[in-house]
């Protein structure tokens, strides 16, 4: 038996477009650009934009989770560590989020499962990736 599709959600169009050599700015028709280089010269690269795109994705969903929490955070910073296949396409093949955050009176355990959640159920970066790149993650406590 056939599963049906989930419904889906239109998201708004990205627009592209070419700068010079291989600049690109990328934006919602009327919403701020960002420059995407593929050198990584002028902008981030679009690589780097991916891994940028995760780390943003699961730093939102734990500020908003110990936000609901009642522990705020006061400071967030996320390292990603990438590993890429080694022949073309050069796909991710996994990625290490390094999450320090400062959020007084969080526990250690509170801290590590909003962290959890936040990359294993709720970021839609992530579980947009194909599942044989694992995306992994540890946790400093300021």
């Amino acid at each position: 038996m056939v599963e049906p599709s989930p419904p889906t959600l239109a998201h708004q169009p990205i627009e592209v477009d070419w700068v010079a050599a291989g600049e690109f700015d990328a934006h919602r028709q009327g919403g701020p650009s960002v420059r995407i280089d593929a050198d990584a010269r002028s902008g981030p690269s679009p690589f780097d934009v991916l891994l940028a795109a995760i780390a943003t994705c699961a730093a939102t969903d734990v500020v908003s989770i110990l936000q609901k929490q009642r522990t705020p955070v006061t400071a967030l910073h996320v390292v990603v560590e990438a590993q890429r296949v080694d022949s073309t396409p050069r796909r991710l093949a996994s990625a290490v989020l390094h999450f320090a955050i400062a959020a007084p009176g969080a526990s250690s355990a509170k801290v590590a499962r909003a962290v959890e959640l936040s990359v294993t159920k709720y970021c839609s970066v992530r579980s947009s990736l194909i599942a044989d790149a694992p995306v992994t993650w540890t946790i400093e406590l300021e």
